[in-house]
């Protein structure tokens, strides 16, 4: 598969939310993304004139190493074969991964082996989204798009306690090492900011020394820029650089195309006003999400707690969901907006309701976690659909990182291209799903962390904070 776009990058997101984040600021950089679901073929990527960059929205977050490397092989060698300078395995802004589940340290295996760059730089910081990395330490703030509190991330009121990945280390550089046995090296903060010949010698130097894997600080959005003339100088169409990180990647290089004259000035939105008829379904357990949920209800949205428990104890979905359809439908069809949800924060006992359903299954201990993501993307994309089929809806929210691919898989979308932003992090997109219900509904997709408390507010009347 030849880059006949003339392609500057190719991204493989971990899970939708997150793919969706790297191509808001790849377009808002005036770079022209279409984000697909699989690796595109050469006749889907000539339906899209002008393309600079790619992604493909995966579902690696909630797997296992042996998952992923299934996933990832031809996933990656797709990637390499487009012939593109930087290839990049975007990951959670908060680094959310673990030996077990959603290992970023297989994935930066698979990287080495496949593309064998002389090292991979890794960018998680964010200034833009509240994510700070200093000295390996990495710091976010308690919602995306808000002024929450910073907190060091195995302090972080939510992240500390994710139920599938809990951060319990903030210095990525000890918490990637229980992942991967590359050595691992750092261009510190004050590297960072010194003059780029400088820093580049620091850089050669965590090289010469066989770092494999290299972690780059950042504070501020200005560091950025310095960060990706550093690492564009090992990236070639013949010999694609392979990158690891949050959209700070994509914000990095996006200054730096710009620099070079090599991308479009400002994109401008047009303007897409209040949908008539608007779905929420969320698989998030945030605080973040809980809040919004919270405030939307207040305001006028009709909630539909799914009794999740009930679903986990049987193997099949289709006969559990349909009252779901129709209670969706009714509200509607009475002119409501509705959202429907699997928790509404992480104390809702919804889940260990469902963790005990699962284990009464004899579903293992160690692939519960996974199961639930499963279960509750595929619960709440057939319900989505099924509502796309009985009337005309017109915008979808989807929020939860772990269920979000889940859910586009099962609705059968197939790719999406950003329409209008709505918060760092998550823009509101045109779903192209041939042969489904869901083919041109605007869509949304919402990680945990993202959003202030009038989230689903903003995004039913096509405002923006941006």
């Amino acid at each position: 598969m030849a880059n006949k776009h003339n392609l500057l990058l190719a991204y493989y997101g971990d899970d939708f939310t997150g793919s969706t984040d790297a191509m808001e600021f790849l377009t808002r950089a005036g770079i022209k993304t279409v984000l697909f679901i699989e690796a595109p073929t050469p006749d889907q990527l000539s339906r899209y004139e002008g393309l600079q960059a790619i992604g493909i929205a995966g579902l690696t977050r909630s797997m296992t190493p042996d998952e992923m490397e299934k996933e990832l092989l031809p996933a990656f060698s797709a990637l390499k074969d487009l012939r593109v300078p930087h290839v990049h395995y975007k990951v959670c802004s908060t680094f959310d991964s673990s030996p077990h589940i959603g290992s970023i340290g297989k994935a930066a295996d698979m990287g080495a082996k496949i593309f064998n760059a002389p090292f991979i730089p890794v960018l998680v910081a964010a200034p833009a989204l509240g994510r700070y990395c200093a000295f390996g330490n990495l710091y976010a703030r308690m919602g995306i798009g808000s002024n929450g509190d910073i907190f060091r991330l195995d302090r972080h009121p939510s992240m500390s306690k994710h139920p599938t990945t809990p951060a319990d280390e903030s210095d990525l550089r000890l918490h990637l090492a229980k992942q991967t046995s590359q050595p691992i090296g750092l261009v510190d903060i004050l590297t960072v900011a010194l003059p780029e010949d400088e820093a580049r010698e620091k850089l050669n130097q965590e090289v010469e020394a066989g770092k494999k894997i290299v972690f780059f600080d950042a504070m501020y959005d200005s560091h950025l820029l310095p960060i990706a003339k550093l690492i564009s100088k090992y990236a070639t169409k013949p010999k694609p650089l392979f990158s690891i990180g949050s959209s700070g990647i994509e914000m990095a290089l996006g200054k730096y195309w710009k620099t070079h004259g090599m991308v479009q000035s400002k994109v401008k939105w047009a303007p897409v006003g209040k949908a008539e008829t608007m779905l929420v379904v969320s698989g998030s357990c945030s605080p973040v999400t809980a809040s919004q949920i919270e405030y939307a209800v207040k305001q006028g949205f009709a909630p539909i707690s799914i009794d999740t428990a009930a679903i986990a104890a049987t193997s099949g979905i289709y006969k559990t969901i349909h009252g779901y359809i129709d209670l969706a439908v009714a509200y509607i069809n009475m002119g409501l907006h509705v959202i429907m949800h699997t928790s509404v924060g992480i104390d809702d006992p919804r889940i260990p309701e469902t963790h005990k359903a699962f284990k009464k299954r004899g579903i293992k201990e160690k692939d519960i976690a996974i199961k639930t993501a499963q279960l509750y993307g595929a619960t709440l994309g057939y319900i989505a659909i099924g509502v796309a089929e009985a009337l005309h809806l017109q915008r979808l929210v989807i929020a939860g990182g772990d269920t979000s691919s889940y859910v586009a898989r099962t609705m059968g979308i197939e790719a999406v291209e950003m329409i209008a932003p709505v918060t760092p992090g998550a823009p509101l997109c045109r779903a192209y799903a041939p042969d489904s219900a869901a083919h041109n509904i605007e869509v949304n997709f919402k990680g945990g962390q993202v959003g202030p408390e009038n989230y689903f507010e903003l995004v039913l009347n096509g405002e923006s904070t941006i």
